[in-house]
């Protein structure tokens, strides 16, 4: 029964830190990456579709995005997408593609994604924690309904705390890397 709770609990811990590296993909730096534009919808026949739906986007330089829409009439409606994204990207189009130069961030920019970076963390560090806290009054119930022994009881809230130690350990290890990444010129 405790292993049931264990593995919940080790799975959306797991799930938290698959979450947190989804939002640092989209999170610019100063190196091209087409998962910015991850979350960029563009109207495609009435219907907002995400852009990898739609054209085929690829970095051929470390400071440039391309996107190429496989139906070249809805060119103008991709560049419309990115105009209005808040990634502070000026798109420039050309024949039948979009080219997406990555200017280099200035200082402040980059302190404010630092920030940034450490809010979504500690979001992360605060859902871990309540998975603990799930998992403690999961055992607890255990316990109560005489389906463990309180050794056992003691002995899961443990194992769980080890558990939450590890993974807010990998948080700050992403985070780590991430500063280091949005930090570097």
């Amino acid at each position: 029964m405790l292993d049931k709770v264990y593995a919940d609990c080790r799975a959306k811990m797991a799930k938290t830190i698959e979450v947190l590296e989804a939002e640092f993909a989209r999170i610019r730096t100063a190196r091209a990456n087409p998962a910015i534009l991850d979350g960029v919808k563009v109207e495609y026949y009435g219907t907002p579709t995400p852009l990898r739906q739609v054209a085929n986007v690829s970095v051929p330089e470390p400071r440039q995005i391309v996107v190429q829409p496989w139906d070249r009439s809805i060119l103008p409606e991709v560049e419309k997408a990115l105009l209005k994204t808040e990634l502070g990207l000026t798109p420039k189009v050309e024949a039948n593609l979009i080219r997406i130069p990555i200017p280099a961030l200035t200082e402040e920019r980059r302190r404010e994604l630092v920030k940034l970076c450490a809010k979504l963390t500690e979001d992360s560090r605060v859902a871990v924690r309540n998975l603990r806290r799930d998992a403690n009054e999961a055992i607890k119930r255990l316990e109560k309904d005489k389906k463990i022994t309180e050794d056992d009881s003691k002995t899961g809230t443990k194992k769980v705390q080890e558990m939450t130690d590890e993974y807010v350990k990998k948080l700050d290890e992403l985070l780590r890397r991430k500063e280091a990444e949005v930090l570097e010129k």
